[in-house]
């Protein structure tokens, strides 16, 4: 008994060993269409009320460019996050010894015989095949919405919700067992778009004050320009000792062209920032290695958020490049996560990648959470930095709307959680509160237009009634922000009815399956805490991913009176 238990246990060390090899083959039952297993947690909780239902889609719909998230076992899963850790690890021989994409897919990457298995099993089903990514982590394929809901046993429904037309599957995808061990889900079978984290209120520096002091909201205000960001930052010594980005590529991913480029040369210029010959700005629409995923998506709505980040990415690297990402949204992918993929995924990829959308991690789904772990995590094995926008909504980021409060608890974002990524925060400058303009600004001293002498204090960016600090300084009455008589149902407190400011808090919901919607319940599991989150005083002791790590100016000045200056024409956008 005992020789044959210690035969036992020597098969399984061994089993597991194989098991944890990456590249290994998981998959080895046969096909069997009728055992099929569930993908949970990735029908959107909009698509499970009968109200919003409007009846299936047509079969003929074509869904393009959607994308299937493979996985590996939880052995191998391990053995690559051991690697990915060394490469920052100064002790290890791994240290920064950066791979490409298709090394990692060698290495790392679902191993080929599975990824036929699975190729030919969709084929089979009428399904386009488009390409594999490098990484050998995902699948692009299309088809017809009748091919997609009969091979994966689904259906993609018409919704209305709240007025907004919407397609998206009504119930979890499956596949069949013997192709599960090695696949994740599909990353998206539903058309809401993740959200631009730029909260959009009307923000105007007078064109008569060229101190570029303005309007905030009806009143005086200190706009912060490049100089000002490089004084209170500390930035301005890095540039007299040569780092100013030359080299460099930050790629800020969007969902839009610029409405005009000229802009971007325009505040350069204004503020002094073209005396950095070498920085200049690119568009590019990547496409993935081996493929052409990624249409030119025109000018949108969103415009105003592309404008703002490649004019404040090149003035915190003046003399870098500034690459514009931008793809088009396809019936089920958007565009900006098809960007952040193929850039990634790319023969030459940017150093810096920087991101200001997002999804609340209850609504995007367990495969589409999981997706953004893998990517990120190939992001690092190559050596790039993402950083990711945890949103301006305050407590939570599965609010409809900034524009109205929120009953649905805390919520923060999927994009921005992963370990992988850097999540970045907001703050607000509080000398209004304090009464110290002076202490910190200075009149007009002409172009390039700075005025901050030296860091401001900084706080919680917050922007709502519920705000103690705004109670405090708007109210004519009581200074107490909750209750009948409290300052948010006060006459003063009205103006601050909104969700506005920095959005942060404990993940909840990127595995399992949320049973209210928006609401981090059910089967919801956060992130697991990384360890660099462990051990550190005020870290919350809760067991999962906190965000944000780093955070900086970011208000919009409805409350103390700062904002960020851009230079945008668009009038549409109130340009």
């Amino acid at each position: 008994m005992a020789v044959a238990a210690g035969a036992w246990l020597s098969i399984g060390a061994s089993a597991l060993a194989e098991e944890a090899v990456p590249g290994r083959p998981l998959l080895s039952a046969a096909m069997d269409d009728r055992q099929m297993v569930t993908l949970e947690g990735n029908t959107r909780s909009e698509a499970r009320v009968a109200a919003n239902d409007r009846r299936a889609v047509a079969d003929s719909l074509p869904l393009d460019h959607i994308q299937l998230q493979l996985k590996r076992s939880a052995a191998q899963e391990r053995t690559v996050e051991d690697f990915v850790d060394s490469l920052t690890d100064r002790a290890s021989p791994n240290y920064h010894h950066w791979l490409t994409a298709a090394e990692f897919g060698r290495r790392f990457g679902v191993a080929d015989a599975d990824v036929s298995r699975i190729t030919g099993w969709m084929k089979a089903k009428g399904l386009k095949v488009n390409f594999v990514y490098p990484s050998r982590m995902v699948i692009d394929f299309s088809g017809t919405a009748g091919q997609v809901s009969r091979a994966f046993n689904t259906e993609i429904h018409r919704l209305d919700v709240g007025g907004a037309a919407h397609i998206a599957n009504t119930r979890d995808p499956q596949v069949p067992a013997a192709l599960a061990p090695a696949v994740e889900g599909i990353v998206s079978l539903h058309d809401f778009r993740p959200r631009s984290k730029m909260v959009r209120r009307p923000m105007h520096a007078d064109a008569r004050h060229p101190d570029v002091t303005g309007t905030c909201f009806g009143q005086r205000c200190y706009v912060v320009g490049a100089g000002d960001l490089a004084t209170i930052y500390g930035l301005t010594p890095l540039f007299r000792a040569g780092f100013t980005g030359t080299g460099q590529v930050v790629a800020a991913v969007e969902d839009t062209n610029l409405y005009a480029n000229s802009d971007w040369t325009t505040f350069r210029k204004a503020f002094g920032l073209d005396a950095y010959t070498a920085g200049n700005l690119q568009i590019v629409h990547p496409a993935p290695s081996g493929g052409s995923a990624c249409g030119n998506p025109g000018i949108n709505g969103d415009d105003g958020e592309a404008v703002l980040d490649v004019e404040w990415a090149s003035a915190a690297a003046p003399a870098a490049t500034i690459e514009l990402a931008s793809c088009r949204n396809t019936a089920t992918t958007d565009g900006v996560f098809m960007a952040i993929q193929n850039l990634v995924n790319s023969d030459t990829p940017p150093p810096v990648i920087s991101v200001s959308y997002g999804l609340c991690e209850v609504d995007n789904g367990a495969a589409e959470n999981a997706s953004f772990n893998k990517l990120y995590q190939l992001a690092v094995s190559r050596g790039i930095s993402v950083f990711v926008a945890t949103g301006d909504a305050g407590a939570t980021d599965c609010s409809d709307s900034t524009a109205n409060g929120t009953s649905i608890g805390i919520g923060v974002s999927g994009w921005a959680v992963t370990k992988y990524n850097v999540a970045v925060g907001g703050t607000d400058f509080r000398d209004t509160y304090d009464s110290r303009r002076a202490t910190y600004w200075s009149a007009n001293t002409g172009a390039p237009w700075s005025t901050a002498k030296s860091y401001v204090p900084e706080m919680p960016w917050d922007d709502t009634c519920a705000n103690q600090m705004i109670a405090n300084y708007y109210s004519s009455g009581s200074s107490v922000p909750y209750g009948a008589n409290g300052f948010c149902n006060s006459r003063d407190g009205a103006s601050f009815h909104e969700l506005g400011g920095g959005e942060g808090g404990p993940s909840g919901c990127y595995s399992g399956r949320a049973s209210e919607e928006h609401v981090v319940s059910g089967t919801c599991k956060g992130y697991p805490k990384p360890v660099f989150q462990k051990g550190f005083l005020g870290m919350p002791g809760d067991g999962v991913r906190d965000i944000p790590d780093v955070a900086l100016f970011a208000s919009d000045g409805s409350a103390w009176s700062h904002n960020y200056a851009t230079c945008y024409t668009d009038p549409a956008g109130g340009g």
